[in-house]
């Protein structure tokens, strides 16, 4: 049964996330479009979660979640540090599609996490899906946490391509040496 403690942080939630996305929600072919989904279904799982939270502690699902949620924010704060740091983002770069500010780099970023990773910041957010799967561990949990990481690969393939277009040969080049999410793995 659908409880309206949960619809209505969903629906206050869902008018943010859309804020957020209204750009990109009207070009199917950008990053934030895909985001918009992943976020979407990765609110979902989070309602559907929050009540085993802090249930049963050190169970290992928990055990599991905790470590998962906790690499996610490091990854999280280390990608956005070093896309201002190193990426150089400028408001002013012409871009295809609907970028947030920080996005808008202006250096292609490979060192540190990026130089195994092309996507610290999606590799964050499908670290965090999970760990938010593992708070309660189900089918209808497994298949959201699924939809939710088929949508980050579409936002990262989709931002490959702006980025290609953007970086041009360079961007393809770093693509060889680096993995999407994953190091050395995928």
């Amino acid at each position: 049964m659908i409880s309206y403690l949960k619809i209505i942080p969903f629906i206050l939630v869902t008018i943010v996330i859309f804020y957020v996305s209204r750009k990109s929600l009207r070009s199917p072919n950008s990053h934030g479009f895909y985001r918009f989904f992943a976020w979407e279904a990765m609110l979902i799982l989070t309602l559907l979660n929050i009540g085993y939270w802090f249930r049963d502690p050190f169970a290992i699902h928990q055990i599991i979640s905790w470590l998962l949620l906790f690499i996610s924010v490091f990854l999280a704060l280390y990608g956005v540090y070093f896309l201002y740091t190193i990426g150089k983002p400028d408001k002013n770069r012409i871009v295809d599609t609907p970028m947030m500010g920080f996005e808008k780099t202006t250096t292609l970023v490979t060192v540190g996490a990026f130089r195994y990773i092309r996507h610290p910041l999606y590799s964050s957010l499908f670290i965090l899906n999970w760990g938010i799967f593992f708070k309660y561990p189900s089918i209808t949990g497994g298949c959201l946490a699924l939809v939710a990481s088929l949508f980050l690969v579409a936002t990262a393939k989709a931002d490959e391509g702006e980025n290609i277009r953007f970086f041009g040969p360079a961007y393809q080049e770093y693509m060889k040496k680096s993995k999407m999410f994953i190091p050395f793995i995928f």
